[in-house]
């Protein structure tokens, strides 16, 4: 009876439209999101580039997160999920007062009749904080996915500004328009959980930037080598796990759709991962371990659009299909096309992220399942696969992509030309030469004394036992402290 009464009791803090286990997964799943930024691209960006690199890369990651989320409740989160502007845009006002952020989570825009003739809008059954929180987490994520293609060469101060401006400009069209019930969600194209407004928005604008920025050194070009493979496995592990909550959370409630697009993530990350592999097997005689995290991010990338509105049948098409239709764009087609040849995308966000996120929604539009789409979509909705109008689903998917590569191909474009009147966008020749030490004074590893600059005399160090250094030990007179051969 006392638990009973621990669940519904109403209180102040307890209104009667909460839903305590929505509230508690909604918020577990934001916190997973942003563990997959900070620290897990972090700690990916920092591993994954030259050594001269892993400061600067994880900055830029670290930044973005943190100006991301000012911006966001200073301005943006009511553009991509408040009232209509524009049938792309939301209205931008602040998500700070009290009473704004402690009443029921709601969606206004995305108001609609259902089949049935009936009202119908997203009002989940937790607080605004919530919702304001969760939205944050991908919007953050977009702008660091971004980063990965101009890693090694971009001015930090343009990036300073770039963040909040593309965030302002770019971001929150893809995700009123998709999402916060703008033209594209109200039409019926489908995006569960970001394949387009996360990663194909994030490819096509890392391509962009990365065309207008210019390229990295020749000498990083032809050689950009990870400083530590198994850190950036860490930080891939950390990506992979949190995508439980980037596709679990989409549906704003701990329900049945929540269950079937986390088992559909996995499967599809681990399809992709092993068909990348075998596919470096069968071409190059070896498996890589940077290939098979580059073939996990595209099956979590390419699933995401349909996470929860697809059979997990079809999560194994989709990460063989993200396994080897991105490989076959970055390994072959990125050798034979002029264009990709001569824009510097550092990590290969265009392949990873854009290919495999419009492959992911275009198979949406021909795998989704009508039962399912009924736990969740406001419409009936049914893939090409499953015959009446799927085939019409399909072409929804394949407009709403082209309305989100053009869009951020011309407003990234525009922003860029606009910092570039005032920062260089790319960084002098001496620092790109040099990396962290000249960008920031500082470097990621003090290795055999590299980096050591402390004076002896001032730091109470002393040489008395046999020609090693002893440094006083931080735990008394009973430890001996660390010795550092000279």
């Amino acid at each position: 009876m006392e638990n009973s009464t621990a669940y519904s009791e109403v209180t102040p803090a307890v209104p009667s439209w909460l839903n305590k286990g929505d509230n508690a997964w909604q918020m577990t799943a934001s916190a997973l999101v942003a563990i997959q930024s900070m620290p897990g691209l972090v700690i990916l960006y920092a591993s994954i580039v030259k050594k001269k690199w892993a400061v600067n890369s994880a900055f830029m990651a670290l930044y973005a997160f943190a100006a991301v989320l000012i911006c966001w409740v200073l301005l943006c989160f009511r553009m991509a999920f408040g009232d209509q502007l524009l049938p792309f845009w939301g209205k931008g006002a602040p998500a700070l007062s009290q009473s704004y952020l402690v009443g029921r989570a709601k969606i206004p825009e995305s108001t609609h009749e259902n089949e049935s003739g009936e009202t119908v809008i997203v009002e989940p059954y937790y607080a605004m904080a919530t919702l304001v929180y969760f939205q944050f987490t991908f919007a953050a994520i977009t702008l660091i996915l971004l980063a990965g293609s101009v890693l090694g060469r971009m001015n930090i101060k343009a990036w300073m500004a770039f963040v909040p401006l593309w965030l302002i400009f770019s971001y929150t069209v893809g995700a009123f328009s998709l999402w916060g019930g703008g033209f594209l969600y109200q039409w019926g194209a489908i995006d569960y959980s970001g394949g387009y407004v996360i990663h194909l928005s994030s490819g096509i604008a890392g391509l962009t930037a990365a065309y207008w920025v210019g390229p990295r050194l020749k000498s990083d070009r032809e050689r950009f080598p990870p400083n530590n493979v198994l850190l950036m496995l860490a930080g891939a592990g950390l990506l992979w796990m949190g995508w439980s909550g980037f596709n679990g959370g989409a549906p704003y409630a701990a329900n049945l759709n929540a269950s079937i697009a986390i088992l559909n993530t996995n499967i599809s990350a681990a399809t992709s991962l092993l068909v990348w592999t075998s596919l470096d097997v069968v071409f190059f005689g070896k498996p890589s371990v940077i290939g098979a995290v580059q073939g996990m991010v595209t099956g979590l990338a390419c699933v995401t659009p349909g996470a929860g509105l697809v059979q997990s049948w079809a999560a194994i098409v989709m990460g063989a299909l993200s396994g080897s239709i991105p490989w076959v764009s970055m390994m072959v087609l990125h050798k034979k096309s002029s264009l990709l040849q001569q824009v510097d995308d550092t990590l290969g966000v265009f392949h990873t992220h854009a290919v495999a996120g419009l492959l992911g929604g275009l198979l949406t539009g021909l795998l989704a399942e009508p039962d399912l789409c009924d736990l969740i979509l406001p419409k009936k909705t049914r893939g090409a696969f499953y015959g009446g109008n799927g085939g019409r689903q399909f072409l929804k998917q394949l407009v709403a992509a082209c309305f989100i590569i053009v869009w951020n191909i011309v407003s990234t474009t525009i922003i860029l030309l606009a910092i570039r009147l005032f920062i260089p966008l790319r960084m002098p020749e001496e620092q790109l030469v040099i990396g962290d030490d000249a960008v920031h004074g500082e470097e990621a590893y003090a290795l055999w004394g590299d980096g050591e600059k402390y004076d002896p005399t001032k730091h109470g160090w002393n040489t008395s036992v046999y020609g090693q250094e002893i440094a006083p030990s931080p735990y008394g007179t009973g430890a001996r402290g660390v010795t550092i051969n000279l």
